[in-house]
């Protein structure tokens, strides 16, 4: 069964605008993509790697999928594997927790500390 939390990264400047507005609309490949592309914590360190590496000033926001329901599917993507995509945007409201992008002493991401 899939996991109930996702994670996405986003810019300081983005993070931002959620906690100010309530909602994000994604990133410039999100947008593109039409829909906002979430790792499950097993998929966060390849995507970081991938996408972010050398971007400083990252931040790491916990979703809760199980509140956005049917906005999120489960589909194929790198490697065959299958990630969680959110269709419409992401709100404030199911944000579990957040924190700046940090690593464990083994090169592992550390997850944001959730409730």
């Amino acid at each position: 069964m899939p996991e109930s939390i996702a994670y996405k990264v986003l810019t300081a400047d983005q993070l931002s605008m959620l906690e100010h507005s309530g909602t994000f609309a994604g990133a410039p490949v999100d947008l593109a993509d039409g829909y906002i592309h979430l790792s499950s914590a097993e998929q966060l360190a390849e995507t970081v790697a991938k996408h972010f590496a050398g971007q400083d000033d990252l931040q790491l926001v916990a979703v809760d999928l199980e509140a956005l329901g049917e906005a999120v599917k489960w589909e194929e993507s790198r490697g065959g594997a299958l990630f969680p995509h959110l269709y419409g945007p992401l709100t404030l409201d199911v944000v579990v927790a957040y924190s700046a992008l940090e690593y464990e002493p083994d090169g592992s991401v550390r997850l944001p500390v959730t409730g």
